[in-house]
């Protein structure tokens, strides 16, 4: 199963993800996105978003989780 997250490194809601996935030793493709909303174009092709963290399983385009605490959620569900 392919886990894939786009965030930032200074975001404390993106730090909360990954945080929950090294807790639960996940392995993960990681996209940071640029700082600045109008430079987040491939998160906003995506998902019609800049907002992120944003975490996609199986790598489907057209499902993903754009909530930090609904990510830890569903990560803790599927994971622990």
């Amino acid at each position: 199963m392919g886990i894939e997250l786009y965030d930032r490194e200074e975001c404390p809601y993106s730090q909360k993800v990954r945080e929950k996935l090294a807790d639960l030793d996940l392995d993960y493709d990681e996209t940071v996105v640029p700082d600045a909303h109008g430079d987040r174009t491939e998160v906003e092709d995506r998902t019609g978003q800049t907002g992120v963290p944003v975490l996609f399983v199986d790598k489907m385009d057209d499902e993903f989780l754009a909530d930090s605490s609904e990510i830890v959620t569903y990560l803790e569900r599927q994971y622990s």
